[in-house]
């Protein structure tokens, strides 16, 4: 692959893990987006104008009946086609409030649950599609997360992801490194981690991989191992 259209060959340092031996537990990142609710949805129009046109091209095309993972307040939502069938899920109660308002304003059929994404509560082979975005960096085992998307996604289904990293420039990867501590203490989000090198550690076929902004935003298109 080429420009845009190109796997990161490298993985992550573990001397940049801002992880290191203090992870958050579910009920740790729960806690905090518990507390960021509000403060997401009102600067959603921010989200859309960065992240808006590549949620659009990876998730425009879902099909059947689509879950989304870590749904949030529901800003993937407006990005999915009309006639789908619709479950969302996610850890917080105050976020799938926000996500239920978002749902009511728009012509889809669906529903809201709360559930760990890392122990999703429905049968092998439940969806067509499977997406999830800005997720993996928050996830306590993100593979664990991948694995169950994989397994409840129907063998020719897919599992699309919009997910954030570490840059490919030096200079803001530079920056990135020297905030990873305080973004991880204060909402548990991994920024310098590497979706591709997370995606291949999962029991899925990456079949497309795209970046953007500086290699900071990659989309992923895989399918169940």
């Amino acid at each position: 692959m080429t420009g845009d259209q190109v796997r990161r060959e490298h993985g992550p340092d573990p001397a940049r893990d801002p992880v290191g031996e203090r992870p958050k537990s579910l009920a740790d990142i729960r806690d905090a987006y518990e507390g960021y609710a509000d403060w997401i949805a009102r600067f959603e129009w921010l989200d859309r104008l960065f992240t808006g046109r590549h949620r659009r091209r990876r998730f425009g095309d879902a099909a059947g009946r689509v879950l989304d993972v870590a749904c949030g307040t529901g800003t993937n939502f407006r990005y999915l086609p009309d006639g789908i069938d619709l479950v969302g899920i996610d850890i917080s109660p105050a976020m799938l409030e926000r996500a239920a308002d978002e749902l009511d304003r728009l012509p889809l059929d669906g529903r809201l649950q709360q559930m760990d994404a890392q122990a999703l509560d429905f049968d092998d082979d439940s969806f067509d599609t499977v997406i999830s975005a800005l997720s993996t960096c928050t996830f306590p085992d993100p593979v664990a997360a991948l694995n169950e998307m994989a397994r409840v996604c129907e063998p020719d289904g897919r599992v699309l992801l919009v997910e954030h990293g570490r840059s490919d420039n030096e200079l803001l990867a530079r920056y990135q490194e020297w905030r990873a501590d305080a973004k991880y203490a204060q909402a548990g989000c991994r920024v310098t981690q590497e979706p591709p090198e997370i995606a291949d550690r999962a029991d899925l076929d990456v079949e497309a991989v795209e970046t953007a902004q500086f290699g900071r935003l990659t989309t992923i298109e895989a399918t169940p191992e």
